[in-house]
Formats: structure tokens, sequence, C-alpha cells
């Protein structure tokens, strides 16, 4: 092979390996790149979470009402509240205690249209903010009951928060059976003390 021969052979190959690692550096993702693949990803799953919360309990729940979300509120006329509906004995809002059957987090029926109504009042007055005090009976672990009541608090917070109303304005927290509502061993105790209390601030 000539010399000039193997130059030009020789310039080729330096050639293919620098269009082949071109190549290997177009597929690898820039920082950016990737940064921005993972909020898409993690929007599409918040998104995706949300869609199944509303699925599922517009299945076994009040699907009109959840469905409707900001719409549709059983207590005001016209789906309005006036800020001292709050303090109004007669409106959904007074009901404050909801109850929860034994070692369970999902939110009875029943309680629907009262924790909506607390969500669409939320959403409504952006300066409001509510607790949600999650609590247990006595059976059980401390630990397990603790747990319990933080779960049973932030199923209603999922609800409140599709109404509208915003993640600052709601905050959990779980004494687990250290506050019982009523002392006892009875299953009458236990079903009281089953409960998350909203506490407007």
């Amino acid at each position: 092979m000539s010399k000039g021969l193997m130059s030009v052979a020789a310039l080729a190959i330096v050639l293919a390996g620098c269009s082949s690692r071109g190549a290997l550096d177009e597929d690898i993702p820039s920082a950016a790149e990737a940064n921005a693949v993972s909020a898409a990803e993690a929007q599409a799953a918040a998104e995706a979470e949300a869609a199944n919360l509303a699925g599922s309990e517009s299945g076994n729940l009040d699907g009109e009402l959840v469905a409707s979300g900001t719409g549709g509120s059983t207590g005001f006329p016209d789906g309005f509240m006036p800020r001292e509906a709050i303090f109004d004995p007669d409106s959904t809002l007074a009901q404050r205690i909801f109850y929860f059957d034994f070692n369970q987090d999902t939110i009875d029926s029943q309680y629907i249209d009262a924790i909506s109504d607390h969500g669409r009042y939320l959403a409504t007055y952006p300066d409001a903010t509510v607790r949600l005090e999650g609590h247990a009976d006595e059976r059980g672990t401390r630990e397990y009951n603790i747990a319990l009541g933080e779960r049973r608090a932030q199923a209603i917070k999922r609800l409140i928060m599709l109404q509208g109303a915003s993640y600052n304005q709601v905050i959990t927290l779980s004494f687990g059976e250290e506050q019982p509502a009523v002392l006892g061993q009875t299953e009458a105790a236990w079903a009281q003390n089953r409960r998350v209390e909203l506490i407007y601030e």
C-alpha cells in the first residue's frame, strides 16, 4: 500500500470514530434535558394519582359531587359561601369531626358533602387555614396508630384539595391513640375515637 493511500485510510478511520462518538453523545441527554424529563414524569404521576383518586371516589362515593370539582355545593345557594359561613351552626361547615371504620382510612360516603364544602370554603378564601388532627382507637401499637391517624388526616386533605384548596392551607398531624374523645373499652367508645377533627386557625 502506498504512503498516500495509507494516509487516506487512516483519516477515514479517524473520521469514522468521530462520527460514532458524535452519535453516542447525542444519545446522552444533558442535565437540563434530564431535569425536564424528570419534571414531566413527576407531573404526569401527580395527574395520574389525582385522576385515580377522583375516579375511585366517583365510583365508590358521590360521583357527581366529586367529579364536579369546585361546583355542586350542597350547603349554600349557587355554591357561594360567605366568609361568616364558617361560624354558621346550620351549615355543612359546622360538621368538623369525621369518623372512620376500624383499621380503615377510607372516607365514609356520608361525609363527602361536608368535607367537599370545607374544601370549597378554603378555595374561596385563600387566607383561611385548617389543621386536620387524626386519631385512632387504643387497639394496635402506638406507632401503628400514629401512622393510621396520619393516613386518615391525609385522606381528608386530598379530598379538600380536590375542591381547589391549596396545599399550604391544610396542615395534618396525628395523635394516634393519645387523645381519645371517649374513655372506655367498648365498641361505642372506640368508634368515637377513630376520627379526624378539623380545626380552623
